[in-house]
């Protein structure tokens, strides 16, 4: 009965403090979304139904249900979502890197932030609270596996930035050079686009998508500069982005966009054995380490240990 009682009597500060953060964020994201949601309502009561949700009231009761997901998912991103227009193109600069151009997907990413916050703070009470005393350890641990909730889904969507680009950066190559072959044989620059997503599209699908995407912004009837330079930013690729300025400046001034592919193929592929050549200079260095750690002690005991046993033989051995 008295350990009930001191267990309660240390989580009932914890439950206040969780109420009055839980009221505040409440308060936060009614006062942020009433707008928003008055805003919606009249978008949806001015815009006329469509023919095909008429027909199918199935895929009308689908976009409803759709519609309530994202609008839960604004009011639990809300206190998440950036500030400044500055904030949200970078936020968003960083999502279609990792390969979320969805204009939700900025959204559904802050809302996954405030979910993993308050996973993980719920799980960091469960674990380091029970059974012990409210001291700095305690809420050193607390706020330790809080914050690690807290950065989880940045350190992801760094990781999968990570790995998309580098798939490009990989892939680009050969591509490019599939680019020049096509460019070269009479083929415009959509068409060449084109040919290069259909020859590549399995083992290149990531850059063949992007060059698809290209490509049908271009027979929407987008201006080819704006086209290139949003495939460089989109990607976050330095070579797309050069790549994606040489033809912008070969559009501009009329040269051949050939010879310009084929001098950027060239510059890349003198970059790509330069970097070659450099983490081959770095091997040497990395391998100090695993010697020094772990092959060099198991040689000083096969080489030395026969002599260490001998001489201390020998000077054990009495007189």
């Amino acid at each position: 009965m008295l350990f009930a009682a001191s267990i309660m009597a240390d989580l009932i500060p914890l439950f206040v403090f969780f109420g009055i953060v839980m009221g505040i964020w409440g308060v936060l994201s009614m006062i942020s979304t009433r707008n928003s949601r008055a805003m919606d309502r009249l978008t949806r009561m001015s815009r006329p139904q469509s023919l095909a949700d008429i027909e199918d009231p199935a895929r009308a009761a689908r976009g409803e249900k759709y519609t309530s997901l994202l609008e839960m998912a604004k009011g639990m991103s809300s206190p998440m979502m950036p500030q400044t227009e500055l904030e949200q193109s970078a936020l968003k600069t960083k999502l279609s890197n990792a390969g979320f151009r969805s204009d939700a997907a900025p959204m559904i990413y802050s809302g996954l932030r405030m979910v993993s916050l308050a996973v993980f703070f719920a799980m960091s009470i469960a674990i380091f609270v029970p059974g012990r005393t409210m001291n700095f350890s305690t809420m050193q641990g607390v706020i330790a596996m809080t914050s690690f909730g807290f950065y989880l889904p940045s350190i992801v969507l760094w990781w999968l930035r990570r790995k998309r680009q580098e798939e490009i950066f990989l892939t680009l190559p050969d591509a490019l050079d599939l680019l020049v072959v096509c460019v070269e044989s009479g083929l415009g620059l959509d068409a060449a686009m084109r040919k290069v997503c259909d020859e590549m599209s399995e083992h290149a699908k990531v850059l063949s998508s992007e060059f698809s995407l290209a490509n049908f912004q271009l027979q929407m009837g987008r201006p080819r500069r704006e086209v290139l330079h949003d495939l460089g930013v989109r990607t976050g690729v330095d070579d797309v982005r050069s790549l994606a300025a040489i033809l912008i400046q070969a559009d501009r001034f009329g040269s051949s966009i050939a010879q310009a592919l084929r001098v950027q193929s060239d510059s890349m592929r003198t970059r790509r054995k330069q970097l070659a050549e450099e983490k081959a200079a770095k091997t040497a260095v990395q391998l100090l380490f695993p010697l020094i750690l772990f092959i060099f002690p198991g040689i000083f005991v096969v080489l030395v240990g026969p002599a260490a046993i001998n001489i201390m033989e020998t000077m054990l051995k009495p007189q």
